[in-house]
């Protein structure tokens, strides 16, 4: 898939159960089903399967603990 980002295509990964409840909680959103992360290392960008750039500004998903 194409990152915004990155400005390339780039191997993308569903988002894990934990992640899905973050985004949920930090855009408020009710299904975050469709997003897909960036595993560029230090990238980590969202993007739906339809949507490359679905936020103004750019939304990452926070490094791992």
């Amino acid at each position: 898939m194409y990152c915004y980002t990155c400005d390339a295509d780039e191997q993308h990964r569903p988002l894990t159960a934990a992640e899905k409840v973050w985004l949920k909680n930090e855009k408020d959103l009710k299904n975050v089903e469709a997003f897909f992360v960036c595993t560029k290392p230090n990238c980590r960008n969202l993007r739906t399967g339809f949507n490359k750039h679905p936020f103004d500004p750019v939304i990452r998903l926070p490094q791992p603990d």
